[in-house]
């Protein structure tokens, strides 16, 4: 399968990581495992993001749930290839994984008041929609295509989130025609709608592709 990563920070972190720790992985562990490594620290960063109602602090446990299922949802794929262990099953495991992770991760950041309800109504589906169009290249093209926003930006961009909820008071809002909006709410909206033009742009090209080979 052609794997294509526009995202030249995706790429350098990539590098970074499979020199460091990928190589150090120990033989029997499996991409599967690391796979739901991943999974349970970001739901842990979930729980953390859902209990920051109670205090703010529980969002550095936000950051450290992302900060595990990044590393992990580079490292599997990483040793799928090298050690010959990649399989379809893996695959949609990994996938389905990161849709649960940053949906329910933006349902807990609402549930805890550090993103406003509308703001999460809005972004709730994009990520799910991205990688929905990313299995279907995988199916109909045999092509993992990276979108230009990855992984490591849509991770950076919920990191900071949680350290604006972390900092911010609450004594800056902006109301714009009823809907109001905190800094944590307008950095979401501003990746979101980043990650919405960019699942567009993807769906069409895909859809192009695929009439044009009909046609042949």
């Amino acid at each position: 399968m052609k794997k294509i990563i526009p995202s030249r920070l995706e790429t350098g972190v990539q590098k970074i990581l499979y020199r460091t720790i990928g190589q150090r992985i120990p033989a029997h562990v499996t991409p599967n495992q690391i796979t739901l490594i991943g999974a349970l620290g970001g739901f842990a960063g979930i729980v953390c993001a859902a209990l920051s109602s109670l205090s703010r602090w529980f969002l550095a446990g936000t950051i450290c749930g992302l900060v595990c299922h990044l590393i992990c949802d580079d490292l599997d794929g990483y040793v799928a290839r090298t050690r010959n262990m990649s399989s379809r099953a893996g695959g949609y495991f990994d996938l389905l994984t990161d849709i649960l992770h940053i949906t329910y991760l933006i349902i807990a950041l609402a549930f805890a008041g550090v993103i406003h309800l509308h703001v999460a109504i809005l972004m709730v589906p994009v990520y799910a929609l991205l990688m929905f169009t990313a299995m279907n290249y995988i199916l109909h093209l045999d092509e993992f295509l990276f979108p230009r926003l990855g992984p490591i930006e849509t991770h950076l961009f919920f990191a900071l989130v949680c350290v604006i909820g972390i900092v911010y008071r609450g004594d800056w809002t902006i109301d714009f025609y009823g809907f109001v909006c905190s800094p944590a709410d307008i950095i979401v909206l501003a990746g979101g709608g980043l990650m919405y033009y960019e699942m567009i742009r993807l769906q069409v090209q895909l859809f192009r592709r695929l009439r044009q080979d009909d046609e042949k």
